[in-house]
């Protein structure tokens, strides 16, 4: 990804009742009597129980010397512009990057494959018939940074203070953790209420931080601050200058590095993130060396600027990689809780003036495909008409559903690239004269007399360039069309209280989606602050369409069900889709060596990589 890739930096009915009324534990789910070595959705795990690591890493990669980059963040409310808070877990303030790195979790990503988990903290996991109940098994020998035991009674506490006080978008997910209790200091258990999606006990296992209870006993979880917090992870907080960088220090005693799920990775003695207010500054700091990695996601700098003296001779190597993984949702979300992008008319005519066409060809260097489906390069986009097993999920709904999406897919028009296509903009001014909103005094204006506004809020100055056209085409509709570039602090603020008309944001959906689509376009986190759901979808059919989604039973009725979910969102136009690439634009200092496989799922560069100690001394770059 180039310009898409930075957005996700900054920023997972009666006939969905039935569908989660269906056994949907699978047979991958249930345990043995000794319990499992992992967790995953569908089917059997790659690994079996005895794995010695991972088929993508080097066991016998070195350690030692310094990873530097900036982005991508990790926490919740992180920014790669500035930080002023050490704590990613809760909605107050900007987290820096990399604080994932501190904390340990009960099981561990598998990235060669789609949704496995593997024990971390958890040596195994048992799990009930009817998958209500889930048993860890701790390990013996886990422990926090300061030498303190990681028991079953700290990761209770973690789970229950996060869905307490935790950030929206954890808490909310979690509302279906009936309990958490340590049945003893090395044992677990889980209880949901039985309403829970497929996924939550896999977030839970493998996506959230086990604090120590001790630690925040005696310190204010819900307080934004600059105090290190007591992890457990491979790596500790080391120096730091808010909004200017962060230190991540390898710990030598790390309980867990010889584990299956972490040989061959975790391979930097420091791992250090800085912060610029600009790209500009980004780059030219890059160039001189004073960070040593960078991906590169403006499509004009890969282009035309990477022939700097550092790569023509070689010290700074250029390598694309393949991006696996769906590229998600991109685009200019609009706003459906302002009374004027109510009518979905509204929202398509906008989006009808964007040429990407043009854009691609004269800003991207053409390097960029046009973003379809909120599943782009996904089995589960929809194509074409619906089959038979999408109309049966879609038909209980067709009295409140767009004819739209009974048909043909919607894909944006392609453009005649001029950058004013004359028979789009007519198309577009048609749909908001049937909207009501029709010229009067060459503004488009309601019967009440109010103007047809549209703010595009960013806190990027470089994408004002993107902007600027698709403005110059709306004002030609009579659109009072702006650009409103403000600083990160009040971006954030008022993205996280729905305060904007459009903006963007990229969302990069799993291979296996789960109860992260309900933090996109459920109603119930229409409203909720610092949410995903962004256009403030509030549709019953989506929301019936989501559940179903979570809770299929198979991967192929997944992917039905995406499908279906697909068409409806897609027809109710509550975005401008922008564009998409599936590659990886890589550019580094020649210090490094690298697996020969790349994990599939992942870009795995901070896991995997490592410091050649002799090109590090020859460069003159890292420690």
């Amino acid at each position: 990804m180039s310009e898409p890739l930075r957005l996700s930096r900054r920023r997972v009915v009666s006939l969905a009742g039935a569908a989660l009324a269906l056994p949907w534990l699978p047979r991958g789910l249930r345990a043995e009597p000794a319990g499992r070595h992992g967790l995953s959705i569908f089917g059997a795990l790659k690994y079996g129980p005895d794995f010695p690591h991972f088929d993508y890493v080097n066991p016998a990669a070195p350690k030692g010397g310094t990873f530097s980059q900036i982005g991508p963040t990790t926490a919740f409310n992180a920014s790669f512009y500035t930080f002023d808070t050490l704590n990613g877990y809760i909605l107050r303030g900007n987290a820096a990057q990399g604080l994932a790195l501190i904390f340990d979790t009960l099981m561990a990503r598998a990235f060669d494959e789609p949704d496995a988990l593997y024990g971390l903290v958890a040596e195994s996991v048992e799990v009930s018939e009817d998958g209500n109940r889930y048993i860890f098994h701790l390990r013996e020998g886990a422990q926090f940074h300061d030498g303190t035991p990681l028991t079953a009674e700290d990761a209770a506490f973690s789970f229950l203070l996060l869905k307490e006080k935790g950030h929206p978008l954890i808490s909310q997910n979690m509302s279906e953790v009936a309990n958490a209790e340590a049945l003893d200091a090395r044992t677990l258990e889980i209880v949901f209420t039985g309403k829970q999606t497929r996924d939550l006990p896999l977030f839970i296992a493998g996506g959230l931080p086990i604090f120590s209870k001790a630690y925040y006993t005696a310190n204010d979880f819900t307080e934004a601050s600059l105090t290190p917090p007591l992890g457990s992870g491979p790596y500790r907080i080391g120096n730091f200058r808010a909004a200017r960088f962060i230190d991540y220090e390898r710990v030598d005693g790390y309980w867990g590095r010889d584990l299956p799920v972490n040989v061959g990775q975790w391979n930097f003695d420091r791992i250090r993130f800085e912060y610029f207010r600009d790209r500009t500054a980004q780059f030219e700091s890059f160039k001189a060396g004073n960070y040593l990695f960078r991906e590169e996601f403006t499509s004009k700098t890969w282009a035309t600027e990477y022939n700097f003296p550092a790569v023509r001779d070689g010290r700074v190597k250029l390598l694309t990689l393949p991006d696996d993984t769906p590229s998600g949702a991109q685009g200019w979300f609009l706003n459906t809780r302002r009374e004027k992008f109510k009518d979905p008319r509204v929202r398509e005519a906008l989006g009808l003036a964007f040429d990407f066409e043009w854009t691609n060809k004269n800003l991207f260097y053409g390097l960029y495909k046009r973003t379809e489906s909120y599943f782009e390069n996904s089995p589960m986009k929809a194509e074409g008409e619906p089959d038979a097993a999408e109309l049966a999920l879609l038909e209980p709904f067709r009295d409140v559903l767009p004819a739209a999406v009974f048909g043909p897919a919607i894909v944006p028009p392609a453009s005649d690239g001029s950058g004013q296509d004359r028979g789009l903009l007519r198309r577009a001014a048609t749909l908001l004269d049937e909207a009501g909103w029709r010229i009067a005094e060459g503004m488009r204006r309601n019967a009440d007399g109010q103007t047809l506004s549209v703010e595009f809020l960013d806190d990027e100055p470089m994408f004002e360039r993107i902007v600027a056209p698709l403005v110059k085409n709306l004002r030609l509709l009579g659109v009072a069309a702006t650009i409103r570039q403000v600083d990160t602090s009040q971006y954030q603020e008022r993205m996280n209280n729905y305060d904007f008309d459009a903006s963007i944001r990229r969302f990069s959906l799993g291979l296996t989606p789960g109860i992260e689509l309900r933090s996109y376009w459920n109603s119930k986190f229409a409203d909720v602050p610092g949410g995903r759901n962004l256009s403030g979808i509030a549709n019953p059919a989506v929301d019936a369409l989501i559940e179903i989604v979570i809770a299929a039973g198979s991967r192929e009725e997944q992917t039905v069900a995406a499908r279906a979910l697909d068409r409806v969102l897609r027809a109710g136009h509550y975005w401008i889709p922008q564009w998409h690439k599936n590659s990886h634009h890589l550019a580094f200092w020649d210090i490094f060596g690298r697996p020969e496989t790349k994990p599939k799922y992942e870009r795995g560069v901070i896991r995997t990589w490592w410091v050649e100690a002799d090109a590090a001394a020859t460069t003159g770059t890292g420690d």
